[in-house]
C-alpha cells in the first residue's frame, strides 16, 4: 500500500523528491501519512478533494482484500 501511494504522488507532483510516506501499523488497522512540498499540495488533493479520495478508495479495497483498514492522511 506504502508503494502505491507513493507511486501515484510521485507521478502527480512536480518535485517527486521531495514525496516521503510514513507507515504506522497497528493491530487491525493502518495509517500512511502522505508528506509532499507545500506548493504540489494542490495536485495531491485535487479538485474539491478528488484526487485523495480517489486514492482512498483504491486503498480502502487493498486493505479490505487483506482484512484491515487503512487511512491516508496528507500531512
Amino acid at each position: 500500500m506504502k508503494e502505491l501511494v507513493e507511486y501515484i504522488a510521485k507521478s502527480l507532483v512536480d518535485d517527486p523528491s521531495q514525496v516521503r510516506v510514513n507507515e504506522i501499523q497497528g493491530a487491525t488497522s493502518v495509517i500512511l501519512e502522505l508528506h509532499v512540498a507545500p506548493e504540489d499540495m494542490g495536485r495531491v488533493i485535487g479538485k474539491q478533494g478528488r484526487v485523495a479520495n480517489a486514492m482512498r478508495t483504491l486503498l480502502r479495497v487493498i486493505a479490505a482484500k487483506q482484512g484491515k483498514r487503512v487511512t491516508l492522511e496528507i500531512v
